[in-house]
């Protein structure tokens, strides 16, 4: 896949994922395409895990179902990222 096309799905992964994730999340635009692009990375890899039982590090494909799957990794990348990352007042 193209730069183009990893810049694209990373917006709206990450777009889509922080408007679904409850709570304020900071972070801009470079902030929403890197956790698209990680959200990628995540919800390919425990697709392909899931469908063929091997564990590689693949990315979705610039579709709906790769959105989809972009966007469930990106809202686990979310949860994983301010899980470790949460402070106690």
């Amino acid at each position: 896949m193209n730069i183009l096309a990893w810049i694209v799905l990373g917006l709206v992964a990450g777009a889509i994922a922080k408007a679904i994730y409850p709570g304020h999340q900071s972070g801009g635009i470079l902030g929403t395409l890197i956790l698209g692009v990680i959200g990628a990375f995540v919800g390919g890899s425990l697709f392909t895990l899931l469908t063929t039982g091997t564990l590689t590090f693949a990315a979705t494909s610039l579709s709906i179902g790769g959105v989809v799957i972009a966007v469930l990794g990106a809202i686990v990348a979310l949860f994983l990222y301010y899980a470790a990352t949460k402070r106690t007042v």
